[in-house]
């Protein structure tokens, strides 16, 4: 199953030429899920191709970098006959900003949307082989991250062995790879044991929003296929990233090693680094020895599964 990360908006809280205010869109098989929503995002599907289509949106906190595109995609949405519902997930206590939001201008759209608060530690959403957890952040205000984890997938089913034990080719190949035992014609039992590997992991994608490193951010990290954190400022603004709520590259890099993650995404660049992010990189790398990038507005990463 792809897991395509298209990051549509990669700046700070001002935008720049070549970075918009930030939005990341994660299709997972045809899960279509857009984590904050910065002014512009609809512009951005457009330019990179994305497409419109989304079932769920996920809020990392209220400041308007991060939802202000939120009401224009909505009246998009509107526009195009929308008729399948839309959920909104956003932190404890701003459930009746982000409707107001929704409705800015007197949109009144034709489609049904949900706004659902959630708090740090839960399950914010469950699919049937995912889900999307929560964790606290630690910014300016009521703030929260997202990391979307997959179950544990099937073991390797040892078609050779299985063989071996005389188990025919056929539906009993596939029973026991659901984990359920057979019977052969001569009365042996083959269990799932015999010829299914241990359980492989699925990926783990962890979108940050706005924060400092933390502890619980580093916890909803833990061997994460790809993290994406707040790498607002450089180490020439280390005591600026603290009194703002934010991170710095190295910072973020150094989570990032004690987490285990695979790939570090440093995103939420300020403007004052304009188009050279070379200091970010080189502290980054500094600190974390995994694949670690900025990326550029439009980037697409496809996330492979572990290997281990």
């Amino acid at each position: 199953m792809s897991m395509r990360v298209t990051f549509l908006g990669t700046s700070g809280a001002v935008p720049t030429t070549e970075r918009n205010p930030s939005a990341v869109l994660v299709n997972r098989e045809g899960d279509r899920l857009l984590f904050d929503v910065g002014e512009g995002t609809q512009r951005q599907m457009m330019r990179f191709g994305t497409g419109f289509t989304v079932s769920e949106v996920f809020i990392t906190h209220l400041h308007g970098d991060h939802v202000l595109g939120l009401p224009g995609l909505v009246q998009t949405w509107d526009f195009n006959d929308r008729e399948e519902p839309l959920s909104i997930y956003t932190p404890r206590g701003t459930g009746d900003d982000i409707d107001d939001l929704v409705h800015a201008a007197g949109n009144r759209p034709s489609f049904p949307i949900h706004v659902y608060e959630v708090e740090p530690g839960e399950v914010a959403a469950r699919r049937d082989d995912y889900e999307i957890r929560t964790f606290r952040t630690d910014h300016r205000t009521t703030s929260v991250g997202y990391a979307l984890v997959e179950d544990d997938r099937k073991g390797r089913f040892d078609r050779e062995r299985a063989e071996e034990l005389g188990v025919p080719v056929g539906p009993k190949f596939s029973r026991l790879h659901e984990g359920n035992p057979v019977e052969l014609e001569d009365g042996t039992v083959v269990r799932p044991e015999q010829v299914v590997g241990d359980p492989r992991p699925g990926r783990t994608f962890v979108y940050t929003g706005d924060t400092r490193p933390t502890d619980e951010v580093s916890e909803a990290a833990a061997d994460a296929d790809l993290l994406v954190h707040d790498a607002t400022f450089a180490d020439d603004r280390r005591e600026r990233a603290s009194e703002t709520g934010h991170a710095t590259a190295r910072e973020a890099a150094e989570l990032a090693s004690d987490a285990g993650a695979v790939r570090l995404a440093l995103t939420h660049i300020s403007s004052r680094y304009a188009g050279d992010v070379s200091d970010h990189l080189a502290e980054a790398r500094d600190a974390f020895d995994g694949e670690v990038f900025v990326p550029d507005d439009g980037e697409m990463r496809e996330i492979p599964y572990p290997d281990k």
